[in-house]
């Protein structure tokens, strides 16, 4: 299958695509300033216990307090905790070593809270699910550091091999490789990434996640709780070390520094196809040029539809998703009202799994599937689902169609859903149902070209509309554009964007920035049209 990465980068936001044969079915952004994401560490401190829940609200700087439940402190927590009294105790000169310490017994599973914790205690915790609507980081004391072939798992003493590589020679083959070469104390878990690889990468990537910890640790003793102390070089690179397939393709990148970060990861974790890595370089936005803008404008709505005429309603709730399968008006329908069934809801079943990963949607998800009245279609849709599920990263369970036609599936959540809102406000009313003459649109983005380039000063730009306007602006020989290009000098140009709506325009300056018009300064102000005509006259006159 040709799997294609495209990375667009924003001055705010990073958005990462992956299409297969063409076919959109990944979409993550991050925002280039985030912060609180899973996998970040802080020093944190304990703020209040709460018995009733066995567990304990944790300040890590958030505005709402993070949540650490007592299954989550980890089998480790009293060596943990051993280890963190001496490391953070300004009397100690030397940071502890976990090598060199002894492992204490697993805290009791069945215990409470308040027989390890107290209000006002420092812990080094993890991120383990970002913040959800009105909910607070989720935390964890067991801390991982993630690599691209394994997580290394400080105070453990464990080596777990994925199931996902299947020939018991080479888990065995891992299994005493990793034996050899972990430091004592520490647990790890070998990725399916690991597969067929050298004792060399192995090691080199351990001593690197053991330095992250080290350093992560050496920065816990001169910091002031709450604060931040582990957080990935590059989001970006976190990300794409998650998805990154050597089948690729390409991986197109719209950025110089970006292409550079991805470009040296690739380099590092497989050489032989760096080439895959391309700097894109086109003025055309770089999700318009590979058809991703339209395809996340018909994916994203709350109606999707999928084939002959069949579509899928998605819902949102606080607690669960909901999914109902309609057939629609379809053209080529089956000889029986079952066949039809069968078929409209398994070529649901694809779409559903395509717009679980699209949206990255967790928690309960409950489909509404069309009624079938036999026994066995309703186990070949359920045997489908799994079996088109198996490519989904995040863990997941998939329940039988209940009595009512309902199938539930729980999905792991660990951020936010992806909603993407693909209707648009219109720019000029703001939804009020009155707008100015789109006629005098042109007007409009002429008077704002004279601003730019007589107030502002910025004469080497780009101006983005909606395709519709870019291609009335560019008909006929004599075209609009050419006429304001002869007016006021080559150096500006007109180009189409799809994520804009109908009378919206932004303008992007020679070094890839955004040029804020602000309403204040206005140009459609009568004050400044007298001032230009005026000016234009003394012109004239010379």
């Amino acid at each position: 299958m040709r799997s294609e990465l495209i990375v667009d980068v924003q001055p705010k936001e990073v958005s990462i695509a992956l299409l297969e044969e063409g076919r959109l079915v990944s979409l993550q952004k991050e925002a280039r300033d985030i912060a609180y994401a899973v996998g970040d560490i802080y020093l944190a401190k304990v703020k209040k216990l709460m018995p009733g829940l066995n567990a304990a609200f944790v300040n890590v700087g958030y505005d709402k307090d993070a949540f650490l439940h007592y299954l989550d402190l980890g089998s480790q927590f009293s060596s943990y905790s051993s280890f963190l009294t001496k490391a953070l105790d300004k009397k100690e000169r030397n940071t502890p070593a976990v090598s060199g310490m002894k492992l204490l017994p697993d805290i009791n599973k069945q215990g409470s809270i308040s027989e390890v914790l107290t209000a006002g205690q420092e812990l080094m915790v993890q991120i383990v699910k970002e913040p959800i609507s009105s909910k607070g980081p989720r935390l964890t004391t067991e801390i991982t550091l993630t690599g691209r072939y394994m997580v290394l798992i400080p105070f453990g003493d464990k080596v777990s091999i994925s199931q996902k590589i299947k020939t018991s020679e080479e888990k065995m083959r891992l299994r005493q490789l990793i034996e050899s070469i972990r430091p004592k104390n520490f647990g790890v878990i070998v990725r399916t990434s690991a597969e067929g690889k050298r004792v060399a990468e192995l090691n080199h990537e351990m001593k690197t996640l053991v330095k992250y910890w080290e350093d992560t640790v050496a920065k816990a003793r001169t910091s002031a709780a709450p604060a931040l102390i582990f957080q990935e070089e590059s989001r970006i690179v976190g990300v794409l070390r998650d998805i990154f397939n050597p089948d690729f393709e390409s991986i197109q990148v719209n950025d110089p520094e970006t292409y550079e970060q991805i470009l040296k990861y690739v380099s590092l974790i497989a050489p032989d196809r760096k080439d895959i890595v391309k700097l894109y370089s086109k003025d055309e936005p770089i999700f318009d040029h590979f058809s991703i803008t339209k395809q996340i404008k018909s994916s994203f709505g709350k109606t999707v539809s999928f084939r002959s005429g069949a579509y899928i309603i998605i819902e949102h709730t606080e607690a669960l998703h909901v999914i109902d399968v309609n057939s629609g008006n379809r053209s080529k329908a089956a000889n029986d009202q079952e066949s039809n069934a069968l078929e409209v809801n398994l070529r649901a079943a694809d779409e559903i799994a395509r717009q679980l990963r699209l949206r990255d949607m967790g928690g309960i998800i409950v489909i509404d599937f069309i009624d079938m009245a036999k026994a066995e279609h309703r186990q070949q849709l359920y045997e489908h689902m799994r079996e088109i599920m198996q490519g989904d990263r995040a863990r997941h369970n998939i329940l039988p169609l209940s009595k009512f036609g309902l199938m539930q599936i729980t999905r792991q959540r660990v951020r936010p859903a992806l909603d993407i809102v693909t209707t648009e406000t219109c720019p000029s009313c703001y939804g009020k149902g009155q707008v100015q003459p789109s006629l005098l649109f042109t007007d409009t983005l002429k008077e704002k070209i004279h601003y730019l380039i007589d107030d502002l000063k910025v004469s080497d730009f780009i101006m983005y509309v909606h395709p519709f306007v870019d291609a009335y602006l560019k008909k006929g020989l004599l075209s609009v554009y050419r006429r304001w290009r002869m007016e006021f000098g080559r150096k500006f140009r007109i180009l189409p964007d799809q994520s804009l709506a109908y009378l919206e325009y932004k303008v992007i300056d020679a070094q890839h920035n955004e040029v804020d018009i602000k309403e204040e300064k206005d140009i459609d102000s009568s004050a400044t049209k007298n001032k230009r005509k005026a000016k234009q006259r003394n012109q004239q006159e010379e």
